[in-house]
């Protein structure tokens, strides 16, 4: 009796065709997915205009503080969402330059940085860092060791060590965290009111940057946490 053998080639091929079709079927992970994957471990913000207004160059000398009742005599509307805003270190006190200017902290600035500080409670630490090109330095400064959160932490107390407030590129000033801190870019996030900014650290950088021309807001925190899967 004749028995046809079947050739192990042809065996071979019909196996290869298989294993094609089924991984062709089925979407892949990518190999570069964990690399380009943002965590969130350093949350950087520039100072003027997007943690605080209004920006130093606007103020008429440096910042001091003073008594809420002594802005009041000179006929300023404050509404308690701008008192809020205003809140210091000092009770009944803000911050305001010799004009009566008052310093206060943008609400979505407030939101970010007391958030920061519930995740680190939760198990999820995340660094704040300031980095600042400003005009006036040594007023910057005073603001950070003045102003406050809702919480009365003032701002000096959240960044800490990590401030960079000098000329040049913001590039340089990330570049100096990442070396403070050891965290890498790919773990760190950027906010800024400033377009060109933005563009000098995106195309720099594998930093993720967040353009916030109005100040900072609740819904650019709230979208950073989003692409850090931490919402």
């Amino acid at each position: 009796m004749y028995v046809q053998h079947s050739n192990p080639f042809d065996c071979q091929s019909e196996l290869s065709k298989m294993s094609w079709e089924l991984t062709s079927e089925v979407e892949l992970p990518s190999l570069f997915s964990s690399a380009t994957k943002l965590i969130m471990k350093l949350a950087i913000f520039d100072l003027d205009y997007t943690l605080w207004r209004p920006e130093m160059y606007q103020l008429n000398g440096p910042p001091h503080l003073t008594p809420i009742e002594k802005v009041k005599t000179r006929k300023l509307k404050l509404s308690p969402a701008m008192l809020k805003e205003a809140r210091t270190n000092l009770e009944d006190h803000v911050l305001v330059d010799r004009r009566g200017n008052l310093m206060r902290v943008f609400d979505g600035a407030n939101y970010a940085l007391e958030d920061i500080k519930r995740m680190e409670t939760d198990g999820h630490p995340i660094q704040a860092a300031a980095a600042s090109r400003t005009d006036e330095p040594s007023w910057a400064r005073i603001c950070m060791q003045h102003l406050a959160l809702n919480d009365g932490t003032v701002l000096a107390e959240v960044f800490g060590d990590l401030v960079e407030i000098s000329g040049g590129s913001k590039v340089k000033h990330l570049q100096r965290l990442s070396h403070k801190t050891g965290i890498r870019f790919e773990d760190m996030c950027f906010f800024d009111n400033e377009q060109w900014n933005i563009e000098d650290v995106s195309r720099s950088l594998p930093v993720k940057c967040y353009y916030t021309p109005n100040g900072m807001t609740r819904q650019a925190w709230k979208d950073a946490l989003k692409d850090s899967a931490l919402e």
